[in-house]
């Protein structure tokens, strides 16, 4: 019992090897959680979201994207911003081809805005930054006074 080592080696008090990433990258690799947790910083775009008393201001990191690329939509204060891109470079010089690659790619973000409005939206792609504007909806003033007796 005192040759064990526990799984993934991580810690470097127990012991050293040499090969202590390897040994981690073979643990993690055989771990339940193989492929790993999606994360929004590996697999899609950034948004930020600011507000005022008149609307809210939307900004997306879209790097490489074209305006025919994007599809925007608003739908009961659910702003949708979805991005379908694909690479094809085509060589017509060349036919035999050993290896090829294309990339496509398709990505989408929702961001609910309690109280916006469905017109008056304006949206801009700017050297890879999406910024669209989005006016709040106007509430009337809806209480009425009572008089005392």
């Amino acid at each position: 019992m005192a040759g064990l080592v526990p799984f993934n080696r991580r810690r470097k008090d127990l012991m050293s090897t040499g090969f202590d990433d390897f040994y981690n990258m073979l643990d993690d690799f055989f771990a339940e959680d193989w492929a790993g947790p999606r994360s929004l910083m590996k697999d899609t775009f950034k948004i930020d979201v600011k507000e005022d008393d008149k609307e809210y201001m939307v900004e997306a990191e879209l790097p490489g994207v074209t305006k025919d690329d994007l599809n925007l939509s608003i739908e009961d204060g659910r702003l949708s911003i979805s991005v379908n891109k694909e690479e094809v470079k085509e060589d017509k010089g060349q036919k035999n081809y050993i290896h090829r690659e294309r990339r496509y790619t398709s990505m989408q973000r929702n961001v609910f805005l309690a109280d916006a409005a469905d017109e008056g939206i304006k949206a801009k792609l700017n050297d890879g930054v999406l910024e669209i504007i989005v006016p709040k909806k106007v509430e009337e003033d809806k209480s009425k006074a009572i008089e005392i007796e």
